[in-house]
């Protein structure tokens, strides 16, 4: 594998487009740590602290902009906003015709019209999200007037921080199509992988502190348990790299045909089916639904609101209950909208393709969803697992907080494995076409056949 990596640099484009992603991507780290003009960054940090945490949606949002939304910068939106904008714009295709004949008839220049429909809903996502923010910012500021976390609140000050964040967050959308364009990987993950790997250090400072602890009357995580900690972490990587990559491959025959005078034979292929066809957007759906209950009960004073959002706090049994019942739902729902067996069936039997055993037209498409229906149930419930494990390891091991159980599993460990192994087939296939070795030997990458 050492010369696998060594070999990159003997490539001069493979070479050119690494160094450019890791150049874009640490410009990206950079702006994370520009504050917006008019905030104190350190008084915010400590006053956001108190108000907030990972139970709430701001700490879902703080998690995939790698800390930068809580000391609020020009990136404090991160990516995010237009991740919401794409989904929504896929989920709007699948309810209006006109947007889905544009998507499947289109073309180049339907594409590049949905690409411009995405961009206009980020640019106004922002628009919105960042008003939210500076609304939230000036909130905190009269609850902790001595700490002066804004300088000169008012409509000039939301007016900058809505024109900041928005310009910021655009940026980082331009530059995830730049590293896709003319570097290696998918942009717009990476920029995500990134910002969630730049916790890590906290991660382990949190762990270690945990470890040092000198008061017996503390909760402190024992060092009998760092062996188990990290078997859990081996076991959960490779589960959620078997989630990622794993594939039920469907047999498909091609008849004979006779062009002109000649007879071509029939060919064998198949199709594969994910098992995690949704990807990680299950998750993010049902945690962002079930953390706003928790974001409105810190801010609201109402019994009963407070009430529901104690009950839906992520300590809870119920909780628990509800997000995995979400997952499954979201897992079925993001599928169909996506998956469309009788599309496939029309397709093969137009292109004189079919399954052996299975005859053309609707029994093909029933087998392709009775199919698809039993592979997202099984991964549904290895993702509903990989998403409850923090929770579990908080309930379950004593002086386990959030940031060392998120470290662990969850959605940060499943996005990191799920880009890491795209991001690795992508070098592959540079290294496969120069004839050099790929990283594996024995095995191989999905993709490398």
């Amino acid at each position: 594998m050492l010369s696998a990596f060594a070999s990159i640099f003997k490539i001069p484009d493979l070479r050119k487009k690494v160094l450019m992603t890791l150049l874009l991507l640490a410009v990206c780290r950079i702006g994370a740590q520009v504050p917006t003009p008019g905030v104190n960054k350190v008084a915010l940090e400590q006053a956001f602290e108190k108000k907030t945490g990972p139970a709430t949606l701001f700490g879902l949002i703080n998690m995939f902009s790698g800390g930068a939304f809580r000391r609020a910068t020009v990136l404090a939106l991160g990516i995010m906003p237009y991740i919401s904008a794409s989904i929504i714009l896929q989920l709007l295709t699948a309810v209006i015709p006109a947007l889905e004949k544009l998507r499947k008839e289109g073309g180049e220049e339907g594409q590049r019209k949905m690409t411009q429909y995405t961009r206009y809903a980020t640019l106004g996502l922002c628009a919105f999200q960042s008003f939210f923010m500076a609304t939230f910012v000036e909130s905190l500021n009269a609850q902790f007037p001595a700490a002066g976390i804004v300088a000169n609140p008012g409509i000039g000050f939301r007016l900058m921080t809505m024109i900041t964040m928005t310009a910021g967050t655009m940026f980082l959308m331009w530059v995830g199509e730049q590293i896709s364009e003319r570097g290696v990987g998918n942009g717009i993950s990476l920029i995500i992988t990134i910002g969630i790997v730049s916790r890590a250090p906290i991660a382990l400072s949190a762990l270690w502190e945990n470890l040092s602890l000198k008061d017996p009357s503390a909760q402190q995580l024992r060092p009998s348990w760092l062996p188990v900690l990290m078997l859990l972490f081996a076991a959960v990587t490779a589960g959620v790299i078997m989630l990622t990559q794993g594939q039920r491959r469907i047999p498909v025959q091609y008849a004979k045909r006779i062009v002109g005078r000649r007879v071509y034979t029939g060919q064998s292929s198949y199709i594969p089916l994910r098992v995690n066809y949704a990807g990680v957007i299950p998750i993010i759906f049902a945690s962002a639904i079930l953390m706003f209950p928790a974001t409105i009960g810190t801010w609201t004073k109402v019994y009963l609101v407070r009430k529901m959002a104690a009950l839906l706090y992520p300590d809870k049994l119920f909780y628990m209950i509800v997000y995995v019942l979400l997952i499954f739902f979201f897992c079925y729902f993001w599928t169909a909208t996506q998956f469309d067996p009788i599309q496939i069936a029309n397709n093969m039997k137009r292109n004189g393709a079919f399954v052996p055993g299975i005859r053309p037209g609707k029994p093909t498409a029933a087998f392709f969803d009775k199919t698809m229906t039993r592979l997202t149930f099984a991964g549904a419930i290895f993702l509903a697992f990989i998403a409850v494990s923090p929770r579990l390891l908080i309930r379950s091991i004593p002086g386990i907080d959030w940031n060392i159980a998120s470290f662990f599993g969850g959605t940060a460990l499943l996005i990191i494995v799920g880009v890491t192994l795209d991001t690795m087939q992508a070098i592959e296939s540079h290294l496969l076409m120069r004839h050099y070795d790929g990283f594996m030997k024995k095995g191989k990458l999905r993709g490398r056949y």
